[in-house]
């Protein structure tokens, strides 16, 4: 850490010791520079996390499961992607789910992280136990396949994020300091600290994603797929980089397809899938021996893992035969000896200390009875303060809404020019109000259309680890977005009320300026139903289809007023744009003189007479702006609970099965 300057290390290291007396000094670092990233430099790092270690406590895991079954149909067994699985996975070691597509591997490993739990059927014990979500999942940490990082924020603001969240009030300032400086040199991107995330390259990018989960110490670490996209060096520093951290007590299981024979050597555990059975459970070394019994004899020049996979895949018999013989994972071929490539052993205990350990830190977590690190306010102001910062700096968007907004102004208040105290043509005044609706309607609906959906896939990885509540998240998102919408939707309303020649009073300004920002953010909430709900390629159609109805509701009526249908207006009133389009025409003709006459007649001089006939002259403009909330208040409850009905796994499988069964019976 040659880096860190020796006065702040001096520091946080006085504090320590202030704090933990009797505790060995954690700044004693020898740790690898970003050039000599090598996998023999990694495991002479094997001493390294001392202070993540100490400071977070976390108890060491052993997974144990029985009889596992899954099934996305539990009716039909021909649905069933598990087949009665077991196994063990121990801390300490680092495991590979290894099998062909369609095995199952994905499917175990949501099981084991608790992501997958509709249509599950068996037994899974931790330390012996039997599993608890609520303190299960505060242990784990799921990094996924598609794993993204959060966009315009550098390495070590995402990795504050991490630690203001998951650590809490648990650390002060200085001790997160020091263990985000000690996660970023082991991992090796303590170089790259001031890199925005979106600069890394692919295997950088997957170390971050690592470095952001060991922030709280998590002993169970489970990687989907983790060497995609990557080359094969990367592949190989991350494998070892995993194989370091398991050495530290860690249970680090990750699915891989098809490991190169150098990288399948790093792995100490191996357990291989095919059809929804455990053909093997046990040491990698002892992969061949067990190949051998079967009689299927692995060539010394070949690569284990691509043997098993041409033995299994395509060759039922031999499958069934391997799953037989290890009774489907049942038959652990245990390892002998697991030892560094220095010589020194892993950082293992025994059962004994393993279940003591696990229950005083169960203890402790139902005494504290608190279901995230940080509180609800904590939460709140750390995601606004995240979703600012990156909003401040995504440049390109902010000058093309902008543009956007400006460039609308201009054209309407040309098309419209000074019209608004014209007598003789007050309907094309109501034309300038509809026109304001449309870009008020359509612009802020479809922000969250077009970016929601790729932000869900940010949000699936921190929610399922436990960064924050949900609640504090729709709330940092609610609030977040109001600034730049505030900002520009005047800058849009105050060139167009004064190129259309509106009547320049104060009041009606502030009170036209309300009902074009209320409906901004009840659009808003539309787009987020529909952004949350479907993809953006479907939502592009959705959105549209759904505002076209509710514009032509808003402006029904027009010249025939009085003599609207009751129905009509029972179906125009379940039209927010209609409450908006109202307060627009109230704002600038109710309680007015009458209107300028260019001409011998006008029809509407009179601006009580021209409400009668568009049907608003007995609306309330207070009422309009209550509607418009309670309006965005609906959308925007619908839009969290469908967010989160979206982030349960089981509902979407559910879904999709109801769905797959409605098609095929047609």
């Amino acid at each position: 850490m040659s880096d860190i300057p020796l006065v702040r290390r001096a520091i946080v290291g006085a504090s320590l010791a202030h704090n933990n007396p009797d505790a060995s000094n954690p700044l004693v670092l020898d740790q690898p520079r970003e050039d000599q990233w090598t996998p023999a430099a990694l495991e002479r790092a094997g001493s390294t996390l001392k202070a993540l270690n100490r400071m977070a406590k976390r108890p060491p895991v052993h997974i144990l499961f029985e009889d596992i079954c899954y099934s996305v149909n539990s009716h039909k067994d021909g649905n069933r992607i598990l087949h009665n699985v077991s196994g063990e996975f121990r801390s300490g070691e680092l495991t590979c789910i290894l099998g062909p597509s369609g095995a199952g591997k994905s499917s175990l490993l949501n099981i084991l992280a608790g992501y997958t739990s509709n249509g599950v059927n068996g037994r899974i014990t931790v330390n012996g136990h039997a599993r608890d979500m609520r303190v299960y999942k505060k242990l784990c940490s799921y990094i996924m396949q598609d794993d993204v990082l959060q966009p315009r924020l550098t390495v070590m603001e995402s990795m504050w994020v991490a630690a203001d969240l998951k650590l809490g009030e648990e650390l002060g300032k200085a001790e997160k300091e020091l263990i985000i400086e000690e996660i970023l040199e082991t991992i090796g991107l303590w170089q790259h600290r001031d890199t925005m995330s979106h600069n890394l390259s692919g295997g950088q990018s997957k170390r971050l994603s690592v470095a952001l989960e060991l922030v709280n110490n998590p002993p169970i670490i489970f990687l989907d797929e983790p060497t995609t996209g990557l080359d094969v060096v990367s592949i190989r520093q991350l494998i070892v980089l995993l194989r370091l951290l398991s050495r530290q007590g860690r249970t680090i299981i990750c699915t891989v397809h098809q490991p190169s024979a150098s990288l399948f050597a790093l792995f100490d555990r191996v357990y291989v899938l095919a059809r929804g059975l455990c053909c093997y459970q046990g040491a990698a070394p002892l992969l061949v021996p067990f190949m051998k019994e079967v009689g299927h004899v692995c060539p010394t020049t070949h690569n284990p893992a691509d043997f098993v996979l041409e033995t299994i895949v395509g060759n039922s018999e031999a499958a069934a035969q391997m799953a037989e013989l290890s009774q489907n994972g049942k038959l652990s071929r245990k390892l002998e000896r697991i030892t560094t490539r220095g010589g020194r052993k892993p950082v293992l205990h025994s059962d004994e200390s393993i279940q003591r350990i696990f229950v005083e830190h169960v203890a402790k977590e139902q005494l504290q009875k608190m279901e995230f690190p940080t509180t609800f306010s904590k939460q709140f102001q750390i995601l606004t303060k995240r979703m600012f910062v990156q909003t401040r700096r995504n440049t390109i968007s902010l000058w093309i809404q902008s543009v956007h907004h400006i460039l609308a102004a201009v054209l309407l208040g040309g098309i419209f020019f000074g019209i608004g105290n014209d007598g003789s043509v007050p309907i094309a005044n109501f034309k300038f109000c509809l026109s304001c609706i449309v870009f008020f309607m359509y612009t802020h609906i479809m922000i969250p259309v077009l970016i929601f959906p790729t932000e869900m896939r940010l949000l699936k990885r921190e929610y399922f680890n436990r960064w924050y509540s949900l609640k504090a998240y729709y709330a940092a998102l609610t609030v977040s977005s109001i600034p730049v919408m505030v900002i520009l939707g005047l800058v849009f309303l105050i060139i167009g009320f004064f190129m259309s020649g509106q009547l320049m009073e104060l009041d009606r300004f502030i009170l036209y300026a309300i009902s074009g920002l209320m409906t901004a953010v009840c659009s808003e909430g539309l787009g987020l139903v529909v952004g949350v709900s479907v993809s953006i390629t479907n939502g592009s159609i959705v959105g549209p289809a759904i505002a076209a109805p509710l514009l032509a509701l808003s402006c029904y009526g027009m010249g025939f007023g009085p003599y609207i249908e009751r129905f009509m207006k029972i179906l125009m009133s379940a039209s927010y744009l209609r409450q908006g389009l109202t307060g627009f025409c109230l704002a600038l003709y109710q309680k007015r003189q009458p209107l300028d006459c260019k001409t011998e007649f006008c029809l509407y001089s009179e601006p009580s007479i021209f409400l009668r006939d568009i049907g608003m002259s007995n609306e309330s403009y207070l009422l309009q702006m209550v509607g418009l909330l309670i309006f965005t208040l609906l959308f925007r409850l619908v839009a969290f609970f469908v967010l989160r009905y979206r982030l349960t796994a089981e509902f979407t499988s559910k879904f999709m099965t109801y769905v797959s069964k409605i098609l095929s019976h047609r």
